[in-house]
């Protein structure tokens, strides 16, 4: 069967797995966000435990065919510590909730990451040469006496004053070993009280917005101890709370608008031309319920947990539980594509109510062309969609087909009657192995999916 990806039919195949085969996995070490770079040359992990890793697309070797440009550790760093927030007797976590890299300008690179309560700018850069020969410091850094610098060459007696002459050395820059260096160039931190869920960098590069469960804020890049509130949905009396902010993001191109998704399923565009405070938003989009279809879990199972723009602006991507969307901007009142990730889980939601899963969180992607999109399920199973054909198939993430080169076997979930055998009964689903977190390269067929503590990346194998 043809893989899904947007133009030309392909399969997909398995590049890289990163990450320990334990069995027992750690807490701090579970991926919990994924995202390329705009030219998909890096690609960037945090975990749990606060930790940034980098990924560095290598160059193709003839001397290795099959690498294909593998992905290798560039650089890792600890992005945030735990705190302890006192006034409220609030531990927070260093569990790093989304990284977003900003448009390379010069040799280094930008990212932001943030955890629930502050974001942060690293810079990472690269460092190949070193100064030696410095006049007040001797070869390991430590301060010369100034008056042991060199040894008197000439002196002068003009009008009672003696002038020295000392021979000073120019300092050159040494060759050394490759070293790449992440530091903090900003901290924005003191403005979000809630949970921050999303951050955005905007289209004019100079501005993001940060969200949490009540409010939006506008930060510019380069100002750290003020932000602008753009949107507050906190009510006067908290008892009246019917909704939270669930995601947010930038329009790519307009700098003027943005969108956020709440808990009741609905998405809001705003425009910040308007007003300063956009409380009231230019575009409501939401999908009429099916009054026969409404459970006692129909409101859970309908809070959007990501919403994504297409690269080219038209449209845009709202995922739930069991469901993805796209939505054209110029029409609000239901979707243009509704694709079903896992609706054989309608039957089961009760058991998935119990054990707290039906609160899981996935997150979905478009391809470089905007003609694919994907999305995460349990199993380590995540979907794909082609938006042309309307054809979509089920891939797993394991290690059992670790080779490489090794072509992805499509899945199927048996939802009833006889089961085939190659075939998986819904009954038989691992709830505990989900794919949240997936990302795809801007400009070229080559997806990472995080499971648990493991990164896979798979690229298309041409027919």
């Amino acid at each position: 069967m043809a893989g899904v990806g947007g133009g030309n039919d392909f399969q997909w195949c398995f590049s890289q797995v990163k990450g320990a085969i334990d069995e027992d996995v750690a807490e701090a070490d579970i991926i919990s966000t994924v995202e390329f770079n705009y030219s998909g040359e890096l690609l960037a992990t945090g975990d749990k435990g606060g930790r940034v890793v980098i990924f560095q697309r290598e160059q193709e070797s003839k001397n290795r065919p099959l690498s294909r440009g593998e992905y290798n550790v560039y650089s890792t760093f600890q992005s945030h510590e735990p705190e302890f927030d006192y006034l409220k007797s609030l531990e927070i976590e260093e569990k790093i909730n989304k990284i977003r890299w900003l448009p390379q300008q010069n040799a280094a690179h930008f990212l932001l990451s943030t955890n629930d309560k502050t974001i942060k700018l690293w810079k990472i850069s690269e460092r190949d040469k070193r100064a030696e020969g410095y006049n007040l410091k001797d070869e390991d850094g430590r301060l010369r006496d100034p008056f042991r610098i060199t040894t008197l060459r000439a002196s002068y007696v003009l009008k009672n004053l003696l002038i020295w002459f000392f021979p000073l050395q120019v300092p050159v820059l040494m060759p050394m070993d490759l070293m790449v260096e992440a530091s903090p160039r900003r901290i924005f931190a003191n403005a979000h009280t809630y949970h921050i869920n999303s951050i955005s960098v905007n289209s004019d590069h100079e501005t993001y917005l940060s969200a949490d469960d009540l409010r939006i804020n506008l930060w510019h890049l380069e100002i750290t101890d003020r932000s602008f509130n753009i949107v507050d949905i906190k009510p006067a009396n908290m008892e009246e709370l019917t909704e939270v902010i669930t995601a947010a993001e930038c329009h790519p191109h307009q700098c003027n608008v943005f969108v956020y998704s709440s808990s009741k399923g609905t998405i809001r565009l705003c425009d910040m031309r308007a007003a300063a405070l956009c409380d009231r938003h230019s575009k409501f989009f939401e999908e009429p319920e099916d009054p026969s279809s409404r459970s006692f879990f129909s409101e859970i199972i309908s809070s959007i947990s990501d919403v994504k723009f297409s690269h080219s602006g038209r449209y845009m991507m709202t995922r739930d539980y069991l469901s993805v969307k796209v939505w054209d901007l110029n029409m609000e009142n239901r979707p243009v594509e509704t694709y079903q990730v896992h609706e054989y889980l309608r039957s089961k939601l009760c058991s998935l109510y119990e054990n707290d899963c039906i609160f899981d969180k996935f997150e979905c992607c478009w391809n470089g062309s905007d003609s694919a999109i994907m999305t995460g399920s349990y199993n380590n199973f995540f979907r794909m969609f082609d938006r042309n054909t309307r054809r979509d198939i089920t891939l797993e993430a394991s290690r059992e087909n670790s080779k490489p080169r090794a072509m992805l076997k499509p899945r199927k979930v048996c939802t009833g009657g006889k089961r085939k055998k190659d075939e998986i009964s819904v009954d038989s689903l691992d709830f505990n192995k989900k794919i949240l977190h997936t990302a795809w390269h801007p400009k070229e067929n080559v997806i990472a999916v995080a499971a648990t503590n493991n990164l896979y990346i798979f690229q298309d194998k041409i027919n």
